[in-house]
């Protein structure tokens, strides 16, 4: 199987819709339930654009043999208080999961962070999302605190660790 990593232009909105719709119905690791995600292409052309033109912001694709299998979101502040940090969201087809990509985009997402002058990393995950966790954790996360009761999905609460990675800002 042949995997791309590659950030993501407005050219990709169709096909990143479609992976997001698809990461709805098999997966309610993510935020939204299926249904919920009401963007459309332009909408998803717009949001790509606003990546490519923030500096402290990018969007990564993985290819895997030509169709998107998975993103990386990375959405940093804009503003002198908290330009130096960075939210992420991550999502990857079942299919796929457990041959690399999740690492792969981690490891882009270093490379990046440390040329954008990015310091602080963070992410929220379920907490019984334990790969997750596990994968968040083998690339430098550490868990900050739980949010308790922070999501309700398919009428169960559910907790949420913070967790950040810092990268030593000695070099900004």
């Amino acid at each position: 199987m042949d995997i791309t990593l590659r950030e993501l232009i407005p050219e990709d909105a169709a096909a990143l819709l479609s992976l997001q719709h698809r990461l709805d119905q098999e997966t309610s690791y993510m935020l939204l339930a299926p249904g919920e995600r009401q963007t459309g292409i332009p909408q998803v052309e717009e949001m790509i654009a606003s990546f490519a033109n923030a500096p402290t912001s990018i969007l990564i694709g993985a290819e895997a043999d030509g169709d998107l299998a998975g993103y990386l979101s990375v959405r940093g502040g804009s503003v002198s208080r908290n330009k130096h940090s960075a939210y992420i969201v991550i999502g990857i087809l079942k299919q796929y999961q457990g041959i690399g990509i999740g690492s792969g985009l981690f490891h882009e997402m270093d490379l990046w962070a440390k040329r954008s002058g990015i310091v602080r990393l963070e992410l929220t995950v379920m907490k019984h999302n334990e790969r997750a966790v596990a994968l968040y954790t083998t690339h430098g996360f550490e868990i900050e605190g739980e949010k308790r009761k922070s999501l309700l999905v398919d009428g169960e609460w559910v907790d949420e660790y913070y967790m950040s990675k810092i990268f030593n800002p000695a070099s900004l």
